[in-house]
């Protein structure tokens, strides 16, 4: 099997488990899709697994129904995101998902993210929809195995439903995803000794999250494992000047109350200064601006600002700073089993 994530870090990851990161000399581009058609033919490939990149609907068709033509097209959610692009509602956001699917495929989604237009246009191109029940598999997360809490349960849920519709054993697939590596976006959390005395921070990357209902169901659910109990929570919020409509988005969900838990939140990025003010009197949680700068001074400005002990999450968007914060994560901090 050949396979192609275009998340955090793009890479193609080659039938013997190598990854190797695409480097790109310019904006990313659908036919990055060509040149991996072509390593699968000439790797003589049995199967290739790819992670559709496109946001815009009109690319999103020519990617899928007429590039790859995949028999098998998983739909993993449908959030608020990328809204200039593929609508400002959840139902404008399906429609934009249903052109991607392809004539005669098999389609897998959620049950919870069913909407009647997968339904539509998959009847009309004779393809069929499998929704997966919310308490489908429930043996396996009632027992004491361990998953991969980093990813969420709908996820392995619809990863369990297309092995078994394949023919994969439901063990063999387990299995597989306990050992995988984590994508580099992927949720992660490490320990560091930070400030003056050094003190034992909880630092967490939910960078890749990007939209406000994504974020707020990782920190509910990091929440409801009680890891964090009696600590100070801090947001360090990411923003980015091509994704305005996310920035957008950001301010709602604070003015809203919805990251009530912060009692401070850092902004860094374009625009900070800009969603500071408008957010000056709302909510209880203390807001600063950090100007751009290395990672080791973000921290070091964060640390002194913040005494004791602390749990800092990075949210908002994984480009930019958000990346080089994680990588400075990954080299000073002690991964954090959870």
């Amino acid at each position: 099997m050949l396979a192609k994530t275009t998340g955090s870090k793009p890479a193609i990851i080659f039938p013997d488990g190598e990854e190797k990161e695409i480097k790109r000399r310019g904006y990313p581009s659908i036919l990055e899709g060509k040149k991996i058609l072509s390593a699968g033919a000439k790797l003589q490939a049995q199967a290739l697994a790819l992670e559709l990149m496109s946001i815009h609907p009109e690319c999103g068709y020519y990617e899928s129904v007429q590039m790859f033509k995949p028999h098998i097209l998983v739909i993993a959610n449908v959030r608020l995101d990328h809204l200039a692009q593929m609508g400002t509602s959840k139902e404008e956001i399906a429609r934009s998902f249903a052109s991607f699917i392809p004539r005669k495929s098999t389609v897998f989604v959620p049950q919870d993210e069913f909407f009647p237009v997968f339904k539509e246009v998959a009847e009309r191109l004779s393809s069929r929809i499998i929704q997966i029940p919310r308490d489908s598999f429930a043996e396996y997360f009632q027992s004491k195995k361990k998953l991969p809490f980093t990813e969420f349960e709908e996820n392995i849920r619809l990863s369990l439903a297309v092995a078994e519709f394949l023919g994969i054993d439901n063990k063999i697939a387990l299995r597989g995803m306990v050992k995988v590596r984590p994508d580099f976006g992927s949720l992660k959390i490490w320990t560091a000794d930070l400030g003056s005395p050094p003190r034992c921070w909880h630092l967490v990357s939910s960078f890749a999250a990007n939209d406000p209902e994504s974020t707020r169901i990782v920190l509910s659910r990091l929440m409801e494992k009680k890891l964090f109990e009696r600590k100070k929570m801090i947001g360090l919020l990411n923003l980015r000047q091509d994704r305005g409509d996310r920035t957008l988005q950001w301010l709602k969900a604070l003015k809203e109350g919805a990251f009530s838990e912060f009692q401070k939140i850092f902004f860094i990025g374009d625009y900070a200064h800009a969603l500071k003010r408008k957010l000056k009197f709302r909510g209880r949680a203390e807001l600063f601006v950090f100007k751009p700068q290395p990672p080791q001074k973000i921290m070091e400005g964060i640390s002194e600002m913040v005494k004791g002990e602390a749990v800092l999450m990075g949210m908002g968007n994984m480009g930019g700073i958000g990346k080089e914060l994680v990588e400075y994560w990954e080299n000073i901090g002690r991964p954090y089993d959870f």
